[in-house]
């Protein structure tokens, strides 16, 4: 596994700013829900045929969208990080009230796991899903981007626990947790400005090594699905043989399969390495406008107020 790219070097570089970069992240995970939206459950065939390379965000997709219309990944993302900015603490009950008022809202998607972990929680109050060990989904991960910001400053152990605090709700996976904490992990190295190559040795190999789900260098991963060592592989192929932003982005929803996911984390990922002003204007110009707003909202808001205390344990 080998990275490339301005960025793939072991110096850090001069810019841009931790508040850039995380901007950055939450701008490009929307941009790449967007984006991936139109494409979601094509095969890459079906896509050249429609779109030659997929670059724009238009809307449409199976689930009609407007153009700069984003789905769960971001939507999910803005109520798990206004459910912390209330609390001021990592308090799964806080997240679990927010997870259920954002189902009540009708999104103009769900997947059935988070589904099935929302209704639980209405039923029993029970934050914690049961353990699924035949079910490693990228539910948690696709939103996991305002809690890696909520934990800036905690130790390891401490943005594991907060990590799946959060996770289990929906998802209690030993797999998806590792994948998700790799994220996060990977995230918070990159706002500190270091290198992609250095994420690769230190987060990605060992994930690799201790999950071969997640070993991306076997054979290109196409049409992925939900299963987040298909996302992860995507994600990574994605990230580490790009150059910049938008070349990232292209790669990973050209893909297709479940485009909007493997988008929203290679843009959360690609916007940290990257920072905001490398996404690319046209694409922010065409994000429906209070989405856009509010990622850059909350994430200064998070950001100021980190780290978060953990409230209580799973």
């Amino acid at each position: 596994m080998t990275a490339s790219g301005p960025n793939s070097g072991l110096s850090a570089p001069l810019s841009p700013s931790l508040a850039e970069r995380v901007r950055g992240s939450y701008l490009g995970l929307a941009v790449g829900d967007a984006l991936g939206a139109t494409v979601e459950f094509m095969t890459p065939r079906e896509i050249a045929h429609e779109h030659g390379v997929h670059r724009s965000i238009v809307g449409g997709g199976w689930l009609r969208l407007k153009p700069g219309q984003v789905t769960d990944d971001t939507t999910m993302a803005l109520a798990l990080g206004e459910a912390l900015l209330q609390a001021r603490a990592i308090d799964p009950g806080a997240i679990a009230e927010a997870f259920s008022a954002w189902m009540r809202a009708k999104p103009v998607d769900i997947g059935h796991t988070v589904r099935a972990g929302i209704a639980r929680y209405r039923r029993t109050g029970d934050t914690c899903m049961p353990v699924e060990e035949m079910s490693a989904g990228n539910g948690a991960c696709m939103r996991c981007l305002p809690l890696a910001i909520a934990t800036l400053g905690l130790d390891e152990p401490r943005l594991r626990q907060a990590s799946r605090l959060q996770a289990h709700i929906t998802h209690n996976n030993a797999l998806a947790d590792a994948g998700t904490e790799a994220v996060m992990l990977m995230l918070q190295g990159l706002w500190r400005g270091e290198t992609l190559l250095l994420q690769l040795k230190q987060q990605v190999q060992p994930l690799a090594q201790a999950y071969p789900a997640y070993g991306f260098r076997r054979r290109p991963c196409l049409n992925p699905t939900g299963f987040m060592g298909h996302t992860l592989r995507v994600v990574f192929e994605g990230l580490f043989d790009s150059e910049n932003f938008e070349q990232c982005l292209v790669t990973v929803v050209n893909r297709g399969g479940d485009a909007d996911t493997t988008g929203a984390i290679a843009g959360m990922l690609a916007g940290a390495a990257y920072g905001e002003r490398d996404i690319p204007p046209r694409w922010l110009q065409a994000l429906d406008p209070t989405i856009r707003q509010q990622c850059i909202s909350q994430a200064n808001r998070l950001l100021a107020l980190a780290p978060f205390e953990l409230a209580a344990s799973p």
